[in-house]
């Protein structure tokens, strides 16, 4: 069964705030069965234009992944990020 990942392309606009989201996202999107791959660090857009983090989840489905952006505890604390910084989203099966 391909897997599911979670991709986030965001731009920090309240780094206090956003630590908030931060220490609350690890728990609650490892219990959905999320890994963290990729989670800031230094990035270069070499072709296009992007936002400023870039993090990437792993989860064991497609439906999982989608499953755990949908949770009503993620979506809770989602609102610390939507609060606190701009970007996008995606969710998208893998291999």
């Amino acid at each position: 069964m391909p897997k599911g990942y979670i991709i986030a392309h965001i731009t920090v606009t309240d780094p206090e705030v956003y630590k908030g989201y931060i220490d609350q996202n690890t728990d609650v999107l490892g219990g959905l069965s999320g890994r963290f791959i990729v989670r800031g660090g230094t990035s270069e857009t070499v072709e296009g234009s992007l936002e400023g983090r870039h993090v990437v989840l792993e989860f064991p489905s497609y439906a999982e992944a989608l499953a755990a952006y949908h949770d009503p505890a993620y979506q809770k604390i989602a609102d610390i990020r939507r609060a606190s910084s701009e970007g996008t989203i995606i969710v998208v099966e893998g291999t």
